[in-house]
């Protein structure tokens, strides 16, 4: 499979990375302090089971943030399916980075990977199901939604909105604490955004459609119900299903007529795939020069 179109990675891919390795090595690793400062290592990433690969920005700003000195060859990039034993990545550079940064690197890349792959499994299924647009949720791990968000987009998925400040989604306590449906739609509107309302029932699906409503969330529709939804509906409004959406219903509500459906298993819990960095034998060059700061007791702010 080639690679999907994926866009950029997020803007705050560097804040993420940084927290984390933060939160693993604090003022420094005493394991890798035990290496000598100009010990320089090679190391081989494998893949140890069928996947999709995600999270190679991460995996790298990983090992440049503790040293500009360590380099990573891709063989694949993001969003390729992955053999068993695969070759995907070769790393060099000082040993004490490579040592420090494995963990919070391979974390990165087995959870995006996870979620990239469960993604492919999903958006195959509805590609073949039907004319139907695969979308992720905010059903996400905090702190990570955008690294998950690209991931879903590495498995050749869409994402629905970022957050609840870029689209509007009225569910039922909405509408019982703001006046009900047609006075939210009003003063959503005025808004300028996408605007979608959520329903548990065909009747208030006629409810929705009544009070104007152009985008609709089926919450929880069997493929049945589903159908009969698309029939009322008579394209007035874009249909879209949410809700224990699985890999064994997902084909009968892609072809039930829907034009999205929305799946929250993509990211609420993504298993992780198994990846396996290997050192080779390493290679000393020379002291450390007199007065460098061993990376081992690096300060918060050195990275």
């Amino acid at each position: 499979m080639s690679a999907p179109a994926t866009g950029p990675p997020p803007e705050d891919l560097e804040q993420q990375v940084r927290r984390t390795l933060e939160e693993d090595l604090g003022d420094g690793d005493l394991s890798a302090a035990l290496v000598p400062s100009s010990t320089q290592a090679r190391a081989t990433l494998i893949c140890r089971e069928a996947a999709v690969l995600c999270g190679s920005p991460w995996f790298d700003r990983c090992f440049s943030l503790l040293s500009p000195a360590v380099r990573c060859s891709w063989l694949v990039r993001d969003g390729a399916t992955l053999r068993p034993g695969q070759t995907v990545c070769r790393l060099r550079g000082p040993a004490r980075a490579l040592l420090s940064g494995e963990r919070t690197a391979l974390n990165f890349l087995q959870l995006l990977s996870g979620t990239a792959t469960a993604t492919h499994r999903f958006a195959q299924l509805a590609k073949q199901a039907g004319a139907v647009r695969l979308l992720d949720t905010r059903k996400t791990l905090p702190g990570l939604r955008s690294a998950q968000k690209y991931a879903v987009r590495c498995g050749g998925g869409s994402n629905h909105r970022m957050g609840l400040y870029d689209a509007i989604l009225l569910k039922e306590n909405h509408l019982a604490a703001g006046g009900g449906l047609r006075a939210l739609l009003r003063r959503a509107a005025r808004r300028g955004v996408e605007v979608q309302v959520e329903v548990e029932s065909l009747e208030q699906l006629e409810e929705a459609l009544e009070a104007g409503a152009r985008s609709i969330l089926l919450d929880n529709f069997s493929p049945r119900r589903a159908r009969a939804a698309v029939r009322r509906a008579a394209k007035r409004a874009v249909l879209e299903i949410s809700g224990a959406v699985s890999l064994k219903n997902l084909p009968g509500l892609a072809a039930s007529g829907v034009q999205r459906i929305s799946v929250g298993a993509l990211t609420k819990h993504p298993r992780a795939v198994d990846f396996s960095l290997r050192m080779e034998p390493a290679v000393q060059r020379g002291a450390r020069p007199a007065g460098a700061q061993a990376p081992g007791r690096r300060t918060r702010t050195a990275w």
